[in-house]
């Protein structure tokens, strides 16, 4: 592909972006955010004006901070980056679904789809998706706290100093790369049950294009998590869901909250492995990473988490007290 297509092409997807439902900033679930952000405003603020109110949204020490712009250029640069080199590493959910579907029929012989009624179908395949894919963006983000030289680069995105919806971009590429290879493997498992169990008629239940239940988690404060806004949805149902205050706990400079509220929808997960903290139980935040993680610049954000990672690993291999040969 000739360079200036390439640029085209993947400029024009970025900015496609507040179009497409399965993108965080989506338009409408960036309107989701401000009317959930307005009662926030109301019950902090005594001047209830328009201009105040955007001054609250958009505070323009936040947005235009330098943490901010890595944000920012790590969105463009890291889109252009995994359309380089990791587009032809990917593996797709396919092979994974007829792998996983043959397996099952060996196990348990050939069976008649359950059902053939369609809605039935759709609610089971639909519950299936949503459940499958958080249960493994909790147990991938739990493997990128606990493993040292995998938080070296899932550290780029906990170095933000402040965060604004763009934040949710700020990841290194090894990061994403692993994030994408999960969405196959969990796609690929959620088609290869359904196609055992229902044949090959399987639809999900979708409001543009994105699963009704990440449609409906995006709407109701996704966007929030990434900001200043600190929006709580209760203890009592934070037990279940994981309010965008519990996420900003989650990015606090702490090490005692540093791997807890790991979980993206489901509190479920965090509640199980005992990661879970309420909102109501913190009274101060700071946002970052203790120490300085090496990200003041975009070149140290791509590199350095490879030098570190580098270091975790040479821990294990020493050649210090290694005998002479002869």
């Amino acid at each position: 592909m000739p360079v200036v297509e390439f640029f085209s092409s993947n400029i024009g997807e970025l900015l496609s972006y507040p179009l497409d439902a399965n993108k965080r900033i989506f338009g409408l679930y960036i309107v989701g955010a401000i009317l959930l952000a307005l009662p926030v405003y109301w019950r902090l603020h005594t001047d209830k004006s328009l201009k105040s109110f955007g001054k609250f949204l958009l505070p323009a020490e936040i947005y235009l901070s330098r943490s901010a712009k890595h944000d920012y250029l790590l969105l463009v640069c890291n889109k252009l980056l995994k359309a380089v080199l990791f587009a032809p590493l990917l593996f797709t959910m396919v092979p994974v679904a007829l792998g996983l579907s043959d397996i099952l029929e060996k196990l348990f012989g050939s069976i008649q789809p359950l059902t053939e009624n369609l809605t039935i179908v759709i609610a089971v395949f639909t519950v299936l998706l949503f459940i499958l894919d958080d249960l493994t963006r909790f147990i991938l983000h739990l493997v990128l706290h606990k493993i040292p030289f995998l938080w070296e680069f899932h550290k780029v995105h906990h170095s933000a100093s402040v965060m604004t919806p763009f934040t949710i971009y700020r990841s290194h590429p090894v990061e994403s790369y692993l994030y994408a290879c999960r969405m196959a493997l969990t796609q690929g498992i959620a088609v290869g049950i359904g196609y055992y169990l229902f044949g090959p008629n399987l639809k999900m239940f979708d409001v543009l294009g994105a699963n009704v239940f990440v449609f409906l988690f995006n709407v109701f404060g996704s966007n929030l998590r990434h900001s200043h806004i600190w929006l709580s949805w209760g203890d009592k149902l934070e037990n279940w869901f994981i309010s965008p205050a519990q996420h900003q706990v989650h990015h606090s400079i702490a090490k005692e909250h540093r791997d807890t509220n790991l979980g993206s929808a489901l509190a479920i997960w965090d509640r199980a492995y005992g990661s879970l903290i309420k909102a109501s139980s913190v009274s101060e935040l700071k946002i970052g990473v203790t120490g300085n993680p090496g990200h003041d610049t975009l070149m140290g954000i791509y590199l350095n988490p490879f030098k570190y990672s580098f270091r975790h690993f040479s821990k294990y291999f020493s050649f210090k007290n290694s005998p002479k040969l002869k």
